[in-house]
């Protein structure tokens, strides 16, 4: 993820990384993730109180390039605005709305300078932060980017909202990076501190890849860092499957063509976490 991608530079990036007509005839690779990775490791209990009282729901999604959208062939195809089609297909009867305030090339300070402003004033019911893609391929300290974090952490959860993170994707320049393993082991560290459940992205690609043996230009574009409109419609779809398992209700998103599965022990996570990692 590149360094301050402004608006009109991200849209120039989308449009030369965006799916050729030959591309998207080719049979896309099967969404699916491991049991351990389909429910989130810890309570969200506004969201799953909204959720049970079937009025209202409000997202924001805080995060960068990929939370924007770059690489996807139109706004309409960025993970947030596909994780609205899926829940509201799952809520017919509720007014359900995912605010997208990604913004490219942004780093976890970039995010907390704007977080009144462009999230809390939304007033949110859950917050999805996707952060550290840019600390990875920027290369900046490990300490830094916790105390960042652990700071958006507490100011979320002081505003009394439910807060999910979302880590780093699991691409070739990501991974080619000295500390993309050991962000992402941070991350899940700081996140188990704060008590912030964690939508586990960076494993769920690493499966993709490792164990369904998916190429990387089936679910990344030409840049090597950007998701593709696949990738970001699959992990909005297990992310839904994540939120509406975790809050408590009768899922029916689940991976595509397949029934979703139940979630494994949280031992069973940790050790998928691992897994994933190690074939780094």
């Amino acid at each position: 993820m590149f360094r301050r991608v402004g608006f009109f530079t991200a849209m120039l990036v989308t449009a030369l990384t965006a799916p050729t007509a030959a591309e998207a005839e080719t049979a896309a690779p099967s969404c699916s993730a491991p049991s351990a990775l389909m429910r989130l490791d810890r309570a969200i209990a506004h969201t799953a109180a909204r959720l049970s009282e079937g009025r209202t729901l409000k997202i924001v999604a805080l995060g960068s390039s990929s939370t924007f959208g770059v690489g996807a062939s139109s706004p309409a195809n960025s993970y947030p605005s596909r994780l609205e089609a899926d829940l509201r297909e799952q809520f017919p009867d509720m007014d359900i709305t995912v605010v997208n305030r990604g913004i490219g090339g942004e780093d976890a300070k970039e995010m907390l300078a704007r977080l009144d402003k462009s999230v809390l004033a939304e007033h949110p019911d859950l917050v999805l932060w996707q952060v550290g893609t840019n600390a990875i391929v920027d290369d900046e300290g490990l300490s830094q980017e916790a105390a960042l974090v652990r700071k958006g952490f507490a100011r979320l959860k002081a505003a009394g909202v439910d807060v999910v993170l979302m880590d780093p994707q699991y691409s070739p320049k990501v991974i080619g990076a000295p500390k993309a393993a050991a962000m992402v082991r941070m991350l899940e560290r700081e996140a188990q501190a704060a008590n912030v459940p964690v939508f586990h992205r960076f494993a769920i690609m690493s499966h993709w890849r490792q164990v369904e043996n998916t190429p990387f230009d089936r679910f990344t574009v030409k840049d090597g860092l950007h998701m593709n409109d696949w990738s970001y419609g699959c992990i909005a779809k297990l992310l839904a499957t994540a939120i509406v398992a975790t809050a408590g209700q009768p899922t029916q998103v689940a991976t595509a063509g397949q029934p979703a599965q139940a979630a494994a022990p949280v031992a069973s996570r940790k050790f998928t976490m691992q897994a994933m990692q190690a074939r780094l």
